[in-house]
C-alpha cells in the first residue's frame, strides 16, 4: 500500500462516523512497516467519551494489536489535522510522522473544530476555562519520588 491508500482508508473511516449518535467526521490509521496496525474513527457521541477522537481510537487499536504503548516506527494518517489533545497523545505514543488531509483551518471553516483550545491551554492554569488550583501536595510528591526510585 502507498501513502494515498492509507489516507483513503482514514477518510473512509471518517465518512463511517455516526452523525446521528453525535460522532464527528474524523478517521485515522496507524501504519508500521507499510501495514495498517490500527484504525479509528471519532466515537465521542456514541461512547459518551470526549477523548474518543479518531486519532486516539487508532492509537488505542494499534497499541492493542502490537502489544505495546510505544508506537515508535509508526506513522499516523488522519482525515483532519490533529487537535491539541490528539497531538499530545501522538507525542506520548512516540509516533514519528503525521499525515493529514484537511487542515485545522479547513475544519473550522466547515464549522467544526476547537480553535480556542490551544489558546486556552497557553494561559496560566488559574486563568483557563476550567481553572486549576494548587493544593498541598507533599504526599503526592512522595509517591512520585518513590515511583522513580
Amino acid at each position: 500500500m502507498e501513502k494515498a491508500d492509507f489516507m483513503r482508508r482514514a477518510i473512509e473511516l471518517s465518512a463511517a462516523s455516526n452523525k446521528a449518535e453525535g460522532d464527528g467526521p474524523f478517521g485515522a490509521v496507524i501504519v508500521k512497516d507499510g501495514k495498517i496496525t490500527g484504525e479509528g474513527r471519532n466515537r465521542v457521541g456514541s461512547t459518551l467519551d470526549p477523548s474518543a477522537h479518531g486519532e486516539i481510537d487508532a492509537i488505542r487499536d494499534a497499541c492493542r494489536n502490537l502489544g505495546t504503548s510505544d508506537l515508535s516506527g509508526c506513522e499516523l494518517y488522519t482525515s483532519c489535522e490533529p487537535c491539541a489533545m490528539c497531538a499530545a497523545a501522538i507525542w506520548w505514543a512516540g509516533i514519528e510522522r503525521v499525515y493529514f488531509a484537511a487542515s485545522a483551518v479547513d475544519s473550522r471553516q466547515a464549522g467544526l473544530g476547537s480553535g480556542t483550545l490551544s489558546e486556552d491551554i497557553a494561559r496560566p492554569i488559574e486563568e483557563r476555562s476550567a481553572p486549576g488550583e494548587k493544593m498541598p501536595g507533599d504526599e503526592a510528591i512522595d509517591v512520585l519520588k518513590r515511583w522513580v526510585g
